[in-house]
C-alpha cells in the first residue's frame, strides 16, 4: 500500500479528533484512581491513553480492513500482540500518550504518535503535539513537514553538523544498565547542553526541525519509536543502533543514536558509547 500527502492528512486528522476528544478533555482533570502503574514507577498508564488507543484502533481497522494494529496499551495486556508486526501486510504502531509521566503530572508536554508499516518497513509516520495543535507527519522518500489542522505546511530539516562540544543532545538513560549507565552519564559534559523531555514524541520533533542536533535511547519498543525515526529520518538525519546496524521495525533493543549525518553519528558515537 502506498501513503501519499492526502493520505496522511487524513490518519492526521483521525489522530487530532481522538486526542481532541479523549486527551485533551482530561489534562489536569484525571480522576481518582485515573492513573495506574504498570510496570514500575516510571511506567504509567492513564484512562486518557486507554480510550485514545480504542478509538484510533476502532478508526484505523474501519478504513483499513485487516491491518494490524500495535497499540502500547494493547501490548501491554496481551505482549504477544507484539509478534503481529514482523509479518503484517499493513500495520500501525500507536502511542496513544507518549510521555504519560508529564500527562500525569499536569506536564503539557505529552504526544501521539503513529506509524504505518508495509510489510517490515515504516512508510509514514505521525506526531501530533494536542497542545500546540499541529502534526508532525513523514512519508518514507518523501520528506518530512509540519502541518497544522488549517492545512499550512512548514518543511522540517535536522540541524547543520557541528562538533561534539556543539551538539545538544536528548540522552535518555533511564534504562540503560550499569555500568554503562555511569560510563554515559560522566561523559554527557562532553556536549554543549542536553535536553530530556520524557517525551519521545517531542524529543524527535525537536531534533527533526533543527532545535538540537541529537537524541539517544536504549529500549526502543517501535511506538516509541518508529514514527519519531522516520521523522527524523525524512528531515535528513542519519540513525543506527549502538553497533552501528540499521534500525528495523523489529527491533526492541540495542539502543539507537540519531545524529545530523553519519559523521556526527561516529563522532558522538566514540564521544559518548566507545569502550
Amino acid at each position: 500500500m502506498r501513503f501519499n500527502s492526502r493520505l496522511a492528512t487524513d490518519i492526521a486528522v483521525l489522530l487530532r479528533d481522538a486526542a481532541q476528544a479523549e486527551i485533551k478533555p482530561r489534562f489536569r482533570r484525571l480522576a481518582s484512581g485515573a492513573v495506574r502503574t504498570k510496570t514500575s514507577i516510571t511506567d504509567l498508564v492513564t484512562d486518557a491513553d486507554e480510550a485514545a488507543e480504542r478509538r484510533i484502533t476502532a478508526e484505523l481497522t474501519e478504513r483499513f480492513p485487516g491491518c494490524v494494529v500495535i497499540g502500547e496499551e494493547a501490548t501491554a495486556t496481551d505482549p504477544a500482540v507484539l509478534d503481529r508486526l514482523a509479518g503484517a501486510d499493513l500495520a500501525f504502531v500507536v502511542d496513544p500518550v507518549d510521555g504519560t509521566a508529564n500527562f500525569a503530572a499536569g506536564v503539557p508536554l505529552f504526544g501521539c504518535m503513529a506509524a504505518a508499516v508495509v510489510k517490515g518497513e515504516v512508510v509514514a509516520s505521525w506526531i501530533y503535539d494536542p497542545m500546540g495543535d499541529d502534526t508532525a507527519i513523514a512519508l518514507r522518500g518523501e520528506g518530512a513537514w509540519i502541518e497544522a489542522p488549517d492545512g499550512h505546511r512548514t518543511d522540517l530539516h535536522v540541524a547543520p553538523p557541528v562538533p561534539v562540544e556543539q551538539m545538544i543532545a536528548g540522552i535518555s538513560w533511564t534504562y540503560i544498565a550499569e555500568p554503562w549507565k555511569s560510563r554515559l552519564t560522566a561523559r554527557m559534559p562532553k556536549l554543549a547542553g542536553g535536553v530530556h523531555f520524557r517525551c519521545a514524541a517531542h524529543e524527535y520533533r525537536l531534533i527533526a526541525s533543527g532545535g538540537a542536533h541529537a537524541v539517544l535511547y536504549s529500549r526502543l519498543m517501535p511506538w516509541d519509536h518508529l514514527p519519531g525515526w522516520l521523522l527524523h529520518r525524512e528531515a535528513g538525519g542519519y540513525s543506527a543502533r549502538f553497533d552501528g546496524s540499521p534500525y528495523r521495525p523489529e527491533h526492541t533493543d540495542g539502543g539507537l543514536l540519531a545524529a545530523p549525518d553519519e559523521a556526527s553519528w561516529h563522532a558522538l558515537h566514540a564521544a559518548l558509547l566507545a569502550d
